[in-house]
């Protein structure tokens, strides 16, 4: 569904410590730098938050502003780019 949703084939959901992979090998996966620290910074958001909390926010963010603009999505993608600079 996710990667219904996000129109591509190759998608990663993480729910509270395991990161899910659809249509992708846990090497493929993490031989990509940038989608492993996004998924790991949803990690620690979970962490952060608990599960229950951070899914009820994710959801809500997700709501009002989109997924491209959800806060914990925006924190995830700056975490790609600070790990790599």
């Amino acid at each position: 569904m996710a990667a219904y949703k996000l129109k591509t084939k190759q998608c990663a959901i993480v729910v509270n410590r395991t990161i899910y992979l659809h249509n992708t090998t846990r090497e493929e996966f993490t031989a990509n730098r940038k989608w492993l620290l996004h998924e790991l910074k949803h990690v620690e958001q979970y962490q952060r938050y608990g599960i229950i909390r951070f899914i009820i926010l994710y959801l809500y963010e997700t709501v009002r502003k989109g997924y491209r603009n959800n806060k914990f999505e925006v924190e995830a993608r700056e975490a790609e780019l600070k790990e790599l600079l």
